[in-house]
């Protein structure tokens, strides 16, 4: 397996107050058309294949029509969702957050599978750090991001109809066996990552969860992020949701976003227009 030879250009500033842990990144093209980053170690096969057989539901599990995109934008969950304190912030702002933790090259000597495994964990820091956990959306596709404290909450709704989100989730599943501890260097320094399976409540065709903690430096200071990821199938249409930050568990928000978010996706597909939030309705 070749190294790129190329990496994209992040240009990275701070987020936080708190030791500038996330970080806000512009893109370069650089030559890369599909806008991912380089990494020492690439997807393995198995990880990057799209198949053909998995069983999934054809459009929309409720007979609908195909998500739109103003669909996909009625179906993002808003402040009035989810509980605590946070704040929704501009769309713009939500879709260039990266987490600069996430960069670096998994190291291979980790693994009893050496590239085989390595390339999914690989795989696995790219996508966070890119926002597409269960690969590029093929149809409509809307996101959302909300602020609180030293968190964020990025929420995203896309449709998959060309692709198949059912092999994503499988590939999410076997990571905390896969990717349960493993270490990663940029620029010299070493981050420790470790990887466990998160429970969501049983909404949508199928789910996973995940929660992934970073241990390494920034500005100088040892810092741990916490994600809690979850992403829920509903046909060919997914949801995926990716919380945390210095503050670290957002896992109750994680299943309160994905209960009530699952359920105003399929209330738009069915051609409903979906329920009120719980705290418009007090």
């Amino acid at each position: 397996m070749t190294r790129r030879t190329s990496r994209l250009v992040r240009v990275l500033s701070s987020a936080l107050a708190a030791g500038t842990l996330l970080a806000t990144a512009a893109c370069s093209d650089d030559g890369d058309k599909d806008g991912s980053r380089a990494s020492g170690v690439t997807a393995s096969p198995a990880a990057r294949k799209q198949p053909t057989g998995s069983p999934t539901t054809t459009g929309s599990p409720t007979g609908g029509a195909a998500l739109t995109e103003s669909g996909a934008q009625t179906a993002l969950i808003s402040e009035a969702d989810i509980e605590d304190d946070w704040t929704q912030v501009k769309d713009t702002e939500a879709e260039n957050w990266h987490d600069s933790l996430l960069i670096g090259t998994v190291d291979v000597s980790d693994f009893l599978t050496a590239k085989a495994d390595a390339a999914d964990c690989q795989r696995l820091m790219d996508s966070l750090y890119d926002d597409d956990l269960l690969g590029r959306p093929s149809g409509a596709n809307a996101l959302r991001g909300f602020t609180q404290d030293d968190s964020r909450l990025l929420y995203q709704v896309a449709s998959y109809d060309r692709s198949d989100p059912q092999d994503s989730l499988n590939w999410m599943a076997k990571l905390p066996d896969e990717c349960d501890q493993f270490t990663m260097t940029e620029n010299g320094e070493e981050r420790t990552v470790q990887v466990i399976e998160t429970s969501l409540p049983k909404v949508g065709d199928a789910r996973e969860g995940l929660r992934v903690t970073v241990q390494g430096t920034t500005g100088g200071e040892q810092a741990t992020l916490t994600l809690d990821v979850a992403a829920v199938r509903v046909g060919n249409d997914a949801i995926t949701v990716t919380a945390g930050g210095l503050d670290g568990n957002e896992h109750d928000t994680v299943e309160q976003a994905v209960n009530l978010g699952t359920q105003r996706l399929k209330d738009v597909l069915a051609g409903k227009s979906p329920a009120a939030s719980p705290s418009e309705i007090e």
